[in-house]
């Protein structure tokens, strides 16, 4: 499968990333460096701790394709169940009822997705 059909899976909309990067003078690259820096390396904390930092964000932001993004990049990363459980917890917690609601699509997108996460966010 192309890497376009797999950001497509995400969201339909990832497919403009192309031209979106061009009409934006090359924002999405910009911001694919920073992405790479800031969660994908290890620092003071390891880079699958910042990917689930990034989907409890995800979450309490309610955008399902970064969710599913985030998920599949922490499973990628190896994060267990009990480590995506903990961070899901705290989503819920402070999230109330749709929290809760936005974890459990979280929870689906870790158990249940088939997105290959290393192919979104060029």
């Amino acid at each position: 499968m192309a890497a376009d059909a797999k950001l497509t899976e995400i969201d339909p909309a990832l497919g403009l990333l192309a031209p979106f990067a061009k009409v934006t003078k090359g924002t999405t690259a910009s911001i694919s460096r920073m992405r790479e820096t800031a969660l994908y390396t290890d620092g003071h904390f390891t880079a699958k701790t910042k990917v689930l930092a990034a989907m409890l964000w995800s979450i309490s932001a309610r955008c399902e394709p970064c969710i599913n993004y985030y998920a599949g990049k922490a499973k990628a990363l190896g994060a267990t169940d009990e480590e995506v459980g903990e961070f899901l917890a705290i989503a819920s917690t402070m999230g109330g009822c749709v929290g809760e609601m936005w974890a459990l699509k979280a929870y689906a997108a870790f158990t249940e997705g088939t997105t290959d996460a290393a192919a979104c966010c060029p």
